[in-house]
């Protein structure tokens, strides 16, 4: 019943020990994702970007400021002069959080009234403005009690009021946060798989020697390799648009073509990556494995689950090298915050700088695989 066992066992073991790179790649990414994502994966929402705009600049402003920077839950990396700058940082995805103190905010308190602060928060990401919106309120709460505790009469209601404003995703409803980031994710993910695929397939069939020695020319060949698959990226990526808004009831707040023209910069850059991918793998096993490398980081470590802000330093640089992590922000930016074109320049200008230099790269190391 079990003869030659022995001998298939060990025909096995010499197939599988002589593919060195893709014994290494098994045994590498468990134990890179296990390292980077037991860091990156943290629920407790921290560093919030937060923008000030203190009118009252006086020392019981100040203090209240100094409340909001020592819970460790808002980082102030703006301040700005006026209400424009203010409204411009929570649109442009740079805050998540802005706080306006009135220019009587010290009065009311020295009189004796009610000082009233307003603070913005931005709905895209309910998670994250549900634990700041608690935040908030206990501050003011502990700040009422305080300036209580230096009065001799008690007072009809608290002395300080915060006034928090929920935009964009005023009922922080997760669909409205999550579905966007999935059109992303799953955008980035055909296109890879599709454009790594289909070059190694043509490697271990031996095809693509076979058309080198056609007259097609090598960049005529690695654009006919990519075209149709940025044009199979972008159906899917309308598909699951449309999915996104009809099944799911999701609007686009913004502009559908500025989507549209926006999404280019990223299927570039996911086209760059699918084709680094075949230039490193023999074989459709290598391929897929390679692509975990990009696609894992992309759902993990670009703002798509878990707020970047929460996560170590390093881990938080890293998300910033991910393409997904500039096309998040902006399909949050048009579908839920119904951000313009200048709004997300800076978004597109990085993605489009990735996409070039991925390409590049791919396509000289595309050349000396074909040599």
């Amino acid at each position: 019943m079990f003869r030659g066992l022995f001998s298939v066992i060990y025909k096995e073991i010499f197939h599988i020990t002589r593919d060195t790179r893709t014994l290494f790649l098994m045994f590498l990414i468990p134990a890179m994702d296990m390292i980077i994502f037991g860091y990156a994966i943290d629920l407790e929402v921290r560093n919030i970007a937060t923008a000030v705009y203190n009118m009252d600049g006086r020392q019981e402003s100040r203090e209240l400021l100094d409340m909001f920077a020592n819970t460790g839950f808002f980082r102030i990396k703006e301040l700005v002069h006026s209400e424009a700058e203010l409204n411009a940082a929570i649109m442009q995805g740079r805050v998540k959080t802005a706080i306006k103190i009135p220019p009587d905010y010290t009065d009311q308190l020295v009189k004796g009234g009610s000082a009233t602060f307003q603070v913005l928060l931005d709905g895209t990401d309910g998670t994250v403005a549900m634990q700041a919106l608690q935040v908030v309120n206990a501050i003011a709460l502990q700040k009422s009690l305080h300036v209580i505790t230096q009065t001799i009469q008690t007072p009809e209601k608290l002395p300080v009021e915060a006034r928090p404003r929920v935009l964009f995703n005023p009922d922080m409803k997760t669909p409205n946060f999550m579905i966007p980031g999935l059109v992303v994710v799953t955008m980035q993910q055909v296109t890879l798989m599709l454009t790594a695929l289909s070059i190694v397939r043509e490697k271990e069939q031996g095809t693509l020697e076979q058309l080198m020695v056609t007259p097609v020319a090598r960049l005529a060949l690695m654009l006919g390799k990519l075209l149709p698959c940025a044009v199979i990226g972008f159906a899917e990526t309308v598909l699951v648009t449309i999915i996104m808004v009809a099944w799911f009831h999701v609007p686009i707040t913004g502009s559908p073509v500025l989507l549209a023209f926006y999404s280019l910069p990223f299927l570039f850059a996911a086209l760059g990556m699918g084709l680094l991918t075949s230039t490193i793998a023999n074989n459709q096993m290598q391929a897929v494995q390679l692509a975990f490398i990009f696609i894992l980081p992309s759902v993990l470590l670009s703002g798509f689950m878990f707020p970047q802000e929460s996560m170590p330093t390093v881990i938080y640089w890293l998300g910033q090298l991910i393409p997904a992590t500039y096309f998040i922000r902006i399909m949050r930016g048009i579908v839920l915050r119904g951000a313009g074109v200048w709004d997300l320049l800076p978004q597109a200008a990085i993605l489009t700088v990735m996409g070039v230099t991925l390409l590049t790269l791919a396509a000289s190391r595309f050349h000396k695989t074909l040599d």
